[in-house]
Formats: C-alpha cells, structure tokens, sequence
C-alpha cells in the first residue's frame, strides 16, 4: 500500500516533466519575430519557458485526472 502512495508523486512528477518538454517543443513552431519586439531576446525566452510550464502542467493535469477517474470507475458499478 504504502509503494502505491510513492508511485503517485514520482508519476506526476515525470508526467510535467514529460508534458513541459512536448510544449516547449510544440511551441518552437511559432514564430515569435513577429510579435516580440525587438532586442527583448531574453524576455521572449522567458516567456517561451512560461507558456511550456502552463501548458504542459494542464495537460499534465488532464492526463492524471483521467487516469485517477478511470481508476475509480470499478468502483462504481460494485
């Protein structure tokens, strides 16, 4: 019982990460030269790096949120 309470945190710790990096990777379509002044490299970086963490922590929300539902449902219909 105990390692099921340990697996949970180490999941959703590797779900965020696994979630920020496929943003931060999907984000590299943009083209921010279009919208980011110029000469503010640094902040557009940052903010690169912002949207990758709200975006792929509420993905990977979603993703544990439907697996911990899912998991419930046998209970259910006992």
């Amino acid at each position: 019982m105990d390692s099921m309470f340990a697996f949970q945190p180490l999941l959703a710790i590797i779900s965020h990460i696994f979630f920020i990096g496929v943003a931060f990777y999907a984000l590299q379509a943009l083209m921010p030269e279009k919208i980011i002044r110029k000469n503010r490299v640094f902040q557009a970086q940052l903010l690169f790096i912002f949207l990758s963490i709200f975006l792929g922590t509420s993905v990977s929300n979603f993703f544990l949120e439907i697996s911990y539902w899912s998991g419930r449902l046998p209970m259910m219909f006992r």
